[in-house]
C-alpha cells in the first residue's frame, strides 16, 4: 500500500536518551530543596517578625532557585544527538516564576487555618510550583518537544502524583499526629527523601515520554548554550547549598537555644521544687500546701463545682525533741523522713501531706465529715506510734498531737491553718498522743500564747523576771550545801506566771536562749552580792539544749563570771540527760569543764543516757528525777532502779542529788540508799534571794536547816 504524502513528509521524532546520573543529581537536589522549604515554613511561623520575614525572603530565593535548577538540570541530561539550546528570556522568566511561586507557598505558613487545610494548601502549592517550572523549562527549549507517548492525561496524573507526594511529606513534617513518630529533624529528612523519589520518578517518566525534532535555530532570540545552562544550574545549586548552610547554622543555633531553654526550664523547675518542697522529706512545704489548699477551696466554693468538705490536720510529733537531742541531728532527720514516708503512704492520691516545720506536718484530706476526720486522725496517730529504727539500729517510739479543722464548718479559709494549729496545741495541752477538733475557745488560747510571748520579750527589760532559790540539803549532816536557781515571772496584770506556762512559750517562739542568758547573768550577780556579805553560795543553773548549741556559750558564761568576779567552782551547770548525745553538748561540756564550773546531769533516769557515756564526760553530779522514787516506799522496782543508779554513780565518783523530795518516808529511803544530797518541798520551797539571805544570816524567824559552815569560809581564788 502506498504511503500517504503527508505521512511521508512528517519529521521523524527523536526520543531522549536520559542520563541516569543527571536525573539522580536532580532527585538529590529535590530532597535538598524540600528540606530547605520545610525548614523555612517552620521558621516563618515564628512570632518574631524579623525571623519570619527573613526566612520568607531567603527561603523564596534559595528554594525558588532550587526548584528551577532541578528542572533545568534535568534538561542537560536529555541525551539528544544535537546541542541543547534554550531561550534565555524564558529561562529567566521561569526562574522568577519559581521564586514567586515558592514565596507564595511559604506565605501559606502565615495563613490562619486548620492544620488539615494548611497541609493541603502547602502540598498543592508545592506541586503547582514544581509543575509550572517544569512546563516553563520545556517550553524554553529552542527545539521544544512535539509529542508525548504518555497520552493527554499524563500532565494531570503527574500533577496529582506530585501533589500527593508533597502533601504526604508536609503531613509527615508538620502534622500533630505524626509528631510522635520521631524528632523533627528525622521526620524532615524522611519527608525530603520521599518527596525527592516522587519528584525524580515523575521527572524521568515525563522527560522519557517526550519526542523531539531537530529544527532550524530561531532567529532574533537570545539562545543559551548547554555549557551556559550548566553554569546557571551550578549557580542555582550553589544558592541551594548556601540556603542549606543557613539551615545548618540556624539548626545549631536553635539546638543551642533549645538546650539553653531546657536547662533554664530544668533550673526553674529545680528552683520551684526547692521553693515548694521540703529538702529533707521531699514533701511539699507550707507554700505548696497553701497553693493546693487554695485550689481545693476554690473547687468547693465554685457554684458549678461538686461542693463537699475538707479537713486540714496540723500534726506535731510528741517526744521528737529528746530523740533529736540525744541521738543527734542525723538520727532526727532519719526519723522525720520515716514519718513523712508513713504519712504519705497513709494519704490518698487526692490528699496532700506537707512538712511545715521541724517536727510539724500538715495533711489536707476530704474525709466527708468530722467523724471521718477523727477516724483519719486515729490512723495518723497509729502510724506515728510505730517504732522508728535509727541508722545505728536503735529503736525509738514517738506519738503525735493532731489538730483538725473542717471547711466550711470552721471557716473562713484564711484562718484554717491558724485554727488547726490552735487545735493541735489543745491536743498537746491535754497530754498529747491524741487529736482535737477545733472549737472557738481554742483560737483564744492560741492568741493568748502569742500575747504571752510578746510580753515575755519585754519582761527582762521591765524587771518582771526574778530568780528564786531552792536549797539543797546534805544527806549526812542535814545542812544546806547550795541552791538551785529557778526563774519566776511576776507579771503586772497576770500576777505570778508559772514556769510551766512561759517556759514552753519561750521554747516555741525562740526566746529560751535570751531567757537562759538572763538567768546566768542574774545568778552570777546574786552570787557576787552574797559573796560581798561573806556568803559563798553554790548556785545551780539549768541550761537548755538551745543554749548548748550556741557557739559562744562558754564565752558568755566566762564573761558573766568575770564581770562579777565570781569563782567558777561556785557555779553548777545542770543539763538534762537527753541532750548529752549531741556533739554540740559534748563540746560545750568540755569547754565548761576547762572553765572550772561544776557540771551536773538533771532528770537522770528518764531519757536515753547511759553510764558508758558518763565515763567520757566531765560530770561530777547526777540529779535523780522524782518520778523514779515517788512510790519508792511501796515499789520494789523503784527501789531497785534508784539503788542501781546510786551505786553506779558512786562507782564513777559522782555525787547523787534526789530532787522533788516531798515526804519523810522518801527522805529516809533515799538516805538509806546513800543519796548524797536531797532537794524538795520537804525541806524548803523556792524563795527569793532576800529571804534566803536573812535565813543564812540567822534573821529568819522560822526553823529551817542550817547552812554548811564552809559556805561562810574564805572564798577560793576568783576568776581573773
Amino acid at each position: 500500500m502506498p504511503v500517504p504524502l503527508a505521512a511521508s513528509l512528517a519529521p521523524a521524532l527523536t526520543a531522549p536518551d536520559l542520563q541516569a546520573p543527571v536525573i539522580a543529581v536532580a532527585t538529590l537536589l529535590a530532597a535538598l530543596v524540600f528540606g530547605l522549604i520545610g525548614h523555612s515554613l517552620r521558621k516563618i511561623r515564628s512570632t518574631d517578625t524579623m525571623t519570619a520575614f527573613g526566612w520568607w525572603g531567603a527561603g523564596a530565593l534559595a528554594g525558588g532557585a532550587g526548584v528551577w535548577t532541578l528542572h533545568f538540570l534535568a534538561l542537560t541530561g536529555l541525551g539528544l544527538p544535537w546541542e541543547t539550546l534554550l531561550r534565555g528570556w524564558q529561562m529567566a522568566g521561569s526562574g522568577l516564576a519559581s521564586a514567586l511561586g515558592v514565596a507564595a507557598l511559604l506565605g501559606s505558613a502565615r495563613v490562619r487555618s486548620s492544620e488539615g487545610a494548611r497541609l493541603v494548601l502547602q502540598g498543592l502549592g508545592l506541586a503547582l510550583v514544581w509543575a509550572l517550572v517544569q512546563s516553563f523549562s520545556l517550553t524554553s527549549l529552542a527545539e521544544p518537544p512535539l509529542a508525548s507517548t504518555a497520552g493527554p492525561a499524563w500532565p494531570l496524573l503527574a500533577l496529582a502524583g506530585i501533589a500527593t507526594g508533597a502533601w504526604a511529606a508536609m503531613a509527615l513534617v508538620f502534622s500533630e499526629r505524626t509528631a510522635r513518630m520521631g524528632p523533627y529533624g528525622l521526620r524532615l529528612a524522611l519527608a525530603a527523601v520521599g518527596f525527592a523519589l516522587v519528584s525524580g520518578l515523575t521527572q524521568a517518566l515525563t522527560l522519557g515520554s517526550l519526542g523531539f525534532v531537530e529544527s532550524p535555530r530561531p532567529s532574533g532570540v537570545l539562545l543559551v548554550s548547554g555549557d551556559a545552562l550548566e553554569w546557571a544550574c551550578g549557580a542555582g545549586a550553589l544558592a541551594v547549598l548556601l540556603g542549606l548552610f543557613g539551615v545548618l547554622i540556624d539548626s545549631r543555633a536553635s539546638h543551642r537555644h533549645r538546650a539553653l531553654a531546657h536547662s533554664l526550664s530544668e533550673a526553674n523547675q529545680r528552683l520551684r521544687e526547692q521553693a515548694l518542697t521540703d529538702p529533707l522529706t521531699r514533701l511539699p512545704n507550707r507554700l505548696m500546701f497553701e497553693e493546693k489548699l487554695s485550689e481545693a477551696l476554690e473547687l468547693i466554693d465554685d457554684p458549678a463545682g461538686p461542693g463537699g468538705t475538707l479537713a486540714v490536720m496540723f500534726i506535731d510529733l510528741d517526744g521528737f525533741k529528746p530523740v533529736n537531742d540525744s541521738f543527734g541531728h542525723s538520727a532526727g532527720d532519719a526519723v522525720l523522713r520515716e514519718i513523712g514516708a508513713r504519712l504519705q503512704g497513709l494519704a490518698r492520691q487526692t490528699d496532700v501531706v506537707a512538712r511545715v516545720g521541724g517536727d510539724e506536718f500538715l495533711l489536707l484530706a476530704d474525709p466527708g465529715h468530722a467523724a471521718g476526720a477523727g477516724h483519719l486522725a486515729q490512723r495518723v496517730l497509729h502510724v506515728l506510734a510505730e517504732p522508728c529504727r535509727l541508722p545505728d539500729g536503735a529503736e525509738v517510739r514517738l506519738s503525735g498531737s493532731v489538730g483538725i479543722v473542717m471547711y466550711p464548718e470552721h471557716g473562713p479559709s484564711q484562718k484554717l491553718l491558724a485554727r488547726a494549729d490552735a487545735a493541735m496545741y489543745a491536743a498537746k495541752r491535754a497530754g498529747g498522743s491524741g487529736f482535737a477538733l477545733f472549737e472557738p475557745g481554742m483560737e483564744h488560747d492560741s492568741r493568748a500564747q502569742l500575747e504571752l510571748q510578746h510580753e515575755l520579750r519585754g519582761a527582762i527589760e521591765r524587771a518582771e523576771l526574778a530568780l528564786y532559790y531552792q536549797p539543797k540539803i546534805d544527806g549526812r549532816s542535814g545542812q544546806i550545801t547550795g541552791v538551785e536557781a529557778l526563774v519566776r515571772w511576776d507579771h503586772p496584770t497576770r500576777g505570778t506566771v508559772s514556769p510551766a506556762v512561759f517556759i514552753p512559750v519561750a521554747e516555741r517562739f525562740g526566746l529560751i536562749g535570751l531567757l537562759g542568758q538572763w538567768v546566768i547573768d542574774e545568778a552570777c550577780r546574786q552570787m557576787r552580792a552574797w559573796q560581798d556579805l561573806g556568803l559563798h553560795m553554790r548556785v545551780s543553773v539549768n541550761l537548755s539544749a538551745h543554749q548548748l548549741r550556741q557557739e559562744n556559750l562558754v564565752q558568755r558564761i566566762r564573761r558573766a563570771l568575770t564581770e562579777q568576779a565570781v569563782d567558777p567552782a561556785l557555779l553548777t551547770i545542770e543539763i538534762i540527760e537527753s541532750v548529752l548525745l549531741e556533739d554540740e553538748a559534748v563540746t560545750a561540756f568540755a569547754g565548761l569543764a576547762q572553765l572550772g564550773v561544776t557540771l551536773s546531769i538533771d532528770d537522770f533516769g528518764i531519757g536515753y543516757c547511759n553510764f558508758a557515756l558518763l565515763r567520757k564526760l566531765p560530770v561530777t553530779q547526777l540529779k535523780v528525777d522524782r518520778s523514779l522514787f515517788t512510790d519508792i516506799q511501796h515499789s520494789t522496782d523503784a527501789l531497785a532502779v534508784v539503788d542501781a543508779i546510786v551505786k553506779m554513780a558512786h562507782a564513777l565518783g559522782l555525787r547523787v542529788v534526789a530532787e522533788g523530795v516531798e515526804t519523810d518516808a522518801q527522805r529516809q529511803m533515799l538516805l538509806a540508799l546513800r543519796c548524797d544530797e536531797l532537794q524538795g518541798y520537804l525541806f524548803a520551797k523556792p524563795m527569793t534571794a532576800e529571804r534566803l539571805t536573812l535565813w543564812a544570816m540567822g534573821d529568819e524567824g522560822v526553823r529551817m536547816p542550817d547552812f554548811r559552815p564552809s559556805l561562810f569560809a574564805t572564798a577560793p581564788q576568783t576568776l581573773q
